[in-house]
């Protein structure tokens, strides 16, 4: 066989090639070879987003399995969320306390007038009956003459004298009213304790503060039958000597002779009792 000087010929329009086989359609190789070029692109990009949505899908199975354990914090019940303590970053110091305070109890008025160790305002007769006139609701009294002594017995009955002095009576303030031709003397024995001022109380049975009369008021209770009272209250015992100034008796169930006298047996009881609030209401204000 001969080839002839250049070799064999073939080139484009001829259907010959080497061999005698069809000339190869480049065009198309070409086509298919860009084709698979781009398949395998695609390929790459589609398996590089899968793996990226299978790490992202590990992470969160990885997450979801780590927190499965326990229910979330906004599902569990307030008895067992941590408390601020347990919180990182919360502050380990105690809140500041302060203790309950209580404003002590206001002094009791009778803590003052029952015991002579803190019964210490001045005692005289004006102060504990002051004014001219003494008024309960429309009954007006009269106020006559006032004395005081350090000699209890001095100034009452033997029966009642004597029980003053065997309790130790340091002093027997008297005042006297009177209403519509009735007339009363009211007398307050002044003792060291309510204890010996409790015991008059307990002892007496008979006898009167002897009647006080001058100043408007006549003499009374000298002769015939007066209605008596007895009480103490702290340290002092308080009595009242009742009767007409025409001298009339008082008898039982008297009762104008009586609602006189029970009249200012409370009025006796209030002065009392006002001598004690008074110093109590000083001892609160009083700087401590």
């Amino acid at each position: 066989m001969s080839f002839g000087q250049g070799g064999p010929q073939w080139g484009p329009g001829t259907t010959g090639g080497p061999g005698g086989g069809p000339t190869p359609d480049w065009a198309a190789m070409a086509e298919a070879s860009e084709a698979r070029t781009r398949r395998r692109k695609w390929l790459l990009i589609g398996g590089g987003a899968l793996a990226t949505v299978g790490i992202a899908a590990a992470v969160a199975i990885t997450v979801v399995s780590a927190n499965s354990d326990e229910p979330s914090a906004s599902n569990k019940p307030a008895s067992e969320l941590p408390t601020a303590a347990d919180i990182p970053g919360a502050s380990k110091e105690a809140e500041p306390s302060f203790e309950a305070t209580t404003p002590p109890p206001p002094p009791d008025p009778k803590d003052f007038i029952s015991s002579a160790k803190k019964d210490k305002a001045p005692l005289t007769p004006e102060g504990l009956f002051p004014g001219s006139s003494w008024r309960t609701g429309e009954r007006l009294y009269k106020k006559g003459p006032t004395d005081s002594t350090t000699k209890c017995a001095s100034v009452a009955q033997a029966a009642l004298g004597s029980i003053l002095a065997k309790n130790d009576c340091t002093r027997l303030i008297r005042a006297s009213y009177l209403r519509g031709g009735i007339a009363v003397t009211v007398g307050v024995a002044v003792f060291d304790t309510s204890a010996d001022a409790a015991k008059v109380k307990d002892q007496v049975t008979k006898g009167l503060v002897d009647s006080l009369s001058g100043k408007g008021v006549p003499a009374f209770c000298r002769t015939g039958v007066c209605r008596g009272t007895y009480n103490a209250y702290g340290r002092y015992a308080y009595f009242t000597t009742t009767g007409y100034t025409s001298g009339k008796d008082v008898t039982t169930g008297d009762t104008k002779a009586y609602g006189v006298g029970d009249d200012l047996a409370r009025f006796a009881f209030q002065r009392i009792n006002q001598r004690g609030e008074a110093q109590a209401s000083a001892a609160a204000e009083a700087p401590q």
